[in-house]
């Protein structure tokens, strides 16, 4: 068989290949999403549950401070649950695998939605505080092993359409929260237990169906040591015998790694040979969460309502914009692999920045100047637009494909915190940034966004169609050069400093 007609052999999306990919998006990326947005639609029901159960154990209400407590650690316990979950990702996948800890993982969504599910029954909103952490931790994990599972399984020519199917899935639970969570479906006084319960069924799933599925080859070559295993997995998943050219490329990254050792977080910081890998994590996964994401979804229900939108029919509006999240990532997964990683994020990145410039110029004249409201809601979705083509499901992938199998899980482990972090720290700083500055505060996003398409621009290579080991060299060049430049700046700085 020649070179083109075997590239053509593995390279082909097969059916195992297909259904591995699904069952670990539904029955983990899926979750995410769907927890994300879930608790929004029935939130005045739920916080009228809190009060009535407040008051059968104490004879008084709670006061409007304490319930608007009560409800921001509900909501800010999942992104806090998502920080705990990414510190877990690095010591879970190297000790249980990628698909063991996917499998563990469901634990942490499972038990949650049944406790959630019997919350009201069982009279105690402390249940869904503390589910609210057991799902983010779920979804901390999964954020990041999904993303490497599936990264390791896939041939160097379809890694970044199966790259982005998790954030679609995560798009995917996102509109469906929307949907079972308008008032006529499952907002409702005996609805919410039920739509907060959901979350159990796709984890179910998984844990029935994922063992059929082979564990990453990679992990099990290098980190194992079982070549037969993994030369079984890769004949499996590419439905074919002949993957020796895959198998001796593992092998390369195997010596390499081997020369170098397994690589621990703090070493991570410390290696200059990665140094501009990890600031690149850092900066992509920063700028994705700081650019202004989930605090334009928690404005467009106020932007609708001022653009003339009925109360009533804002759900609806919601639901849109949710649709054209998905079907935009969607078109993601299509075209990765035809424009390119790089072009995507600067893509993304360039029309949220605009779309945020737009947003405040119309915000601030939106009572004053006649069809400034209707602006605002195309800015909304203009900027949703960009952000699902490249932010949302970029980084994440290129996490997978900048380092090698011996510090991809600390990376992740990284790029899941810096994550989490920001996701968390946007959330609870938006409220009081949107009280200072109004319609101003989306000015700050606009500056993150133009920020993260520069460095983007000087320092992220592309990676399509690239081998581990060939954008690693890619990066040993960039990182050779920094070194370079580092040196002659001390030389210049000693000579400085020596009296003639």
């Amino acid at each position: 068989m020649g070179n083109s007609e075997q590239a053509k052999t593995e390279g082909r999306f097969t059916l195992i290949l297909a259904l591995a990919t699904l069952v670990a998006a539904f029955g983990s990326s899926f979750q995410y999403g769907y927890n994300v947005a879930v608790i929004n639609s029935p939130s005045e029901i739920m916080k009228d549950f809190y009060n009535q159960t407040y008051y059968k154990r104490t004879n008084e209400y709670m006061s409007s401070t304490v319930l608007t407590l009560l409800w921001s650690i509900s909501v800010s316990m999942f992104p806090l649950g998502g920080l705990l979950g990414s510190l877990m990702v690095a010591p879970m996948v190297n000790k249980c695998g990628r698909k063991g800890t996917l499998l563990i993982n469901n634990i942490f969504s499972i038990v949650p939605a049944i406790l959630m599910g019997c919350s009201k029954v069982a009279r105690s909103y402390e249940l869904i505080i503390f589910s609210r952490i057991m799902v983010g931790i779920c979804a901390g994990l999964s954020s990041n092993v999904v993303p490497m599972y599936l990264g390791e399984l896939a041939p160097k020519n379809l890694r970044g359409a199966i790259g982005v199917v998790p954030q679609l899935f995560i798009t995917v639970g996102i509109l469906v929260a929307q949907v079972f969570g308008l008032r006529s479906i499952l907002t409702s006084e005996e609805g919410w237990p039920i739509l907060l319960g959901l979350t159990g069924i796709p984890a179910a799933l998984q844990l029935l169906l994922l063992p059929f599925f082979p564990e990453s080859p990679r992990y099990t070559l290098i980190q194992k040591g079982n070549e037969e295993g993994a030369r079984k997995a890769l004949m499996k998943l590419r439905n074919s015998d002949n993957v020796e050219a895959e198998m001796e490329e593992i092998h390369m990254e195997d010596e390499m790694e081997k020369a170098e050792g397994r690589v621990s977080v703090l070493k991570l910081f410390s290696t200059k040979s990665l140094r501009w890998q990890l600031i690149s994590i850092i900066v992509l996964m920063a700028g994705q969460q700081s650019s202004g994401v989930n605090a334009v979804y928690y404005y467009a229900d106020q932007i609708y309502r001022e653009a003339g939108v009925p109360t009533n029919d804002v759900q609806y509006v919601t639901v849109g914009t949710g649709t054209v999240n998905m079907l935009m990532t969607f078109l993601a997964v299509f075209i990765v692999e035809l424009l390119g990683r790089r072009l995507l994020i600067l893509i993304g990145f360039s029309v949220c920045c605009l779309a945020c410039i737009v947003l405040t110029i119309a915000l601030s004249l939106q009572s004053t100047v006649t069809g400034m409201p209707y602006v605002s809601i195309a800015c909304v979705i203009i900027y949703v637009v960009g952000h699902a083509i490249g932010p949302s499901p970029i980084p994440s992938l290129i996490i997978t494909e900048i380092f090698l199998q011996s510090s991809r899980p600390s990376a992740f482990m990284v790029g899941g915190t810096v994550h989490w972090l920001c996701n968390f720290i946007v959330g609870l700083v938006f409220p009081f940034i949107q009280e200072g500055l109004g319609p101003y505060s989306f000015i700050i996003f606009a500056v993150i966004c133009l920020l993260t398409s520069i460095y983007t621009y000087f320092v992220v290579p592309e990676t399509k169609a690239k081998t581990f080991m060939e954008i690693n060299q890619i990066f040993a060049k960039i990182n050779k050069v920094s070194e370079v430049q580092a040196e002659k700046q001390e030389l210049q700085e000693f000579k400085s400093s020596v009296p003639l």
